[in-house]
């Protein structure tokens, strides 16, 4: 399974995934500053399974349900590790 974090989520979040999941981040990609509509579209055609992501306004902005993806909204008081 492909993970991709969002360009805000600490990178050493990487390490809490198993061996089953092939973890990148944005930065990991080149993909740093990339509108949302832009990156949802290279993550579905990169290939990849899920997206973690912080943005709250995500599903607001965007239509999701054209989108073959799972999305994880990571609710926290910060998000460092």
């Amino acid at each position: 399974m492909k993970i991709l974090l969002y360009e805000n989520l600490p990178k050493q979040l990487k390490a809490d995934f198993g061996p089953d999941f092939e973890v990148k981040t944005v930065r990991d990609m080149g993909w740093l500053g990339k509108k949302n509509g832009e990156l949802l579209g290279l993550i579905v055609f990169n290939g990849f399974d899920f997206f973690v992501t912080i943005d709250k306004n995500l599903r607001f902005q965007q239509n999701l349900e054209r989108i073959d993806l799972k999305i994880f909204l990571l609710l926290a008081v910060n998000n460092r590790r």
